[in-house]
């Protein structure tokens, strides 16, 4: 199979959705800081619900600039790019903790240019590759639940955030897991488990298990600003507990999620035998 043949889907992926998105009209939402020229004040300070707890509501979209999270091109071997979303080790100091198994995995995973990573099938993406992704996601925040809605091939997350434990009866696992999450301070600490045993957190493959807890840290440090710190806690593919690089998203104020149906007129996946 052509290496830009695959690239080439998580290139589309990329920018198909700013363009798209740019023919929907905007809408001035109220209720939110503006500076004299009517722009949104995005360094407003962090809007709170009735309860006085950070409100994560709104569109957000992975923040580059200035980060080390240029999406790096083919040219760039698949474990020095620089990108969370094609790496999810960028910035990490040596290696991620793989056990030889995964080591191996992995490598498979990029000797054959990604070709089964699920974001190249239409299919649900790992949290970490989402939370990278290029094209937004919407939080909507409820005193009990946290829903957010990913224009990446229109996913749905559910965090529920009403006490209840993390399943304990061998649930059937979930693309996305089954997560919950609580109040530390202002931050939300979402617990998540019960995941599939063939997760890609990234798109060059490294691999999450069935056995894995992932620990996100959700805070919104500015009205235009989010900050997410992930902790993987996976023993059957890795060494130790590790967390990533800090994510940072901005806020897309008067904008809106677009319909993104990644399988209608699909033609990719004819070439991946190939």
């Amino acid at each position: 199979m052509s290496r830009v043949r695959v690239l080439g889907i998580f290139v589309m992926i990329a920018f198909v959705s700013p363009a798209l998105r740019a023919q929907w009209p905007t809408h001035r939402a109220e209720g939110v800081p503006r500076k004299p020229d009517g722009a949104v004040s995005l360094d407003a300070p962090t809007p709170r619900t009735a309860s006085g707890k950070p409100d994560l509501s709104g569109l957000w979209e992975t923040f580059r600039e200035g980060t080390g999270q240029v999406i790096a091109g083919a040219d760039v071997p698949p474990l020095l790019r620089t990108s969370q979303f094609w790496n999810i080790g960028a910035g990490l100091e040596g290696d991620l903790p793989l056990r030889p198994w995964a080591v191996e995995l992995r490598a498979k995973r990029v000797a054959e240019h990604s070709k089964d990573n699920p974001d190249a099938h239409c299919l649900p993406i790992g949290l970490t590759q989402l939370h990278n992704h290029p094209q937004p996601r919407k939080m909507i925040q409820t005193p009990s639940l946290l829903l957010m809605l990913y224009e990446a091939n229109g996913g749905v997350r559910q965090i529920f955030m009403d006490g209840r434990p993390l399943p304990n009866n061998d649930p059937q696992p979930w693309w996305y897991g089954y997560s919950i999450g609580k109040w530390d301070g202002d931050t939300l600490v979402v617990e998540t488990t019960g995941f599939r045993d063939d997760g890609w957190l990234d798109v060059n493959g490294a691999p999450l298990t069935d056995a894995a807890k992932v620990t996100e840290r959700f805070r919104r440090i500015n009205y235009g600003t989010l900050e997410i710190e992930v902790t993987v806690d996976d023993p059957k593919a890795y060494t130790r507990p590790w967390t990533a690089v800090k994510i940072r998203q901005r806020l897309l104020p008067d904008d809106e999620l677009i319909e993104f149906v990644c399988t209608e007129n699909e033609k990719s996946s004819q070439y991946f035998d190939k």
